[in-house]
């Protein structure tokens, strides 16, 4: 389970350190991807084989499915982090959220998520607001 945010640093080779409370979850690999709302989309690799298998049940004939599936994959990329817990992201991850050299890390439960600081923050105060609003059941079973 990840919670929380973290604002590691991108170094000058797209490198980024992992909180050290995720690394032993992360180390034997995972995979990034592009996620909601611009951001990359992080999940241990054995959670990313169980989204797989849920993915290969869904209709390949709906040409949204083949669509969401196409731009997932395409831009996924597995990766085993370093001994200090690093991972290198790909240039076309980096662009795609538009991470500069401060970033924020969310936990996002299955998931870690990795926001440009800018980005997250405009996000957040967007959102806040209305979470902090919500009076009805928004996801079943949770509150």
């Amino acid at each position: 389970m990840f919670l929380g945010t973290f604002t590691p640093k991108l170094d000058d080779k797209g490198r980024l350190i992992f909180p050290a409370k995720f690394r032993d979850e992360l180390a034997s690999g995972l995979v990034m991807t592009r996620g909601q709302e611009h951001c990359i989309a992080v999940y241990p690799l054995a959670e990313f084989r169980q989204k797989l298998e849920e993915a290969r049940r869904a209709p390949t004939t709906d040409q949204r499915t083949r669509d969401y599936l196409r731009v997932l994959l395409s831009g996924a990329e597995d990766v085993i982090p370093d001994k200090q817990g690093r991972i290198t992201i790909p240039g076309h991850l980096r662009g795609y959220a538009d991470l500069d050299r401060e970033c924020a890390v969310i936990g996002a439960l299955d998931r870690l998520e990795i926001w440009s600081l800018p980005a997250w923050e405009t996000y957040l105060e967007q959102k806040e607001e209305g979470f902090a609003e919500t009076s009805e059941e928004v996801v079943p079973g949770l509150f």
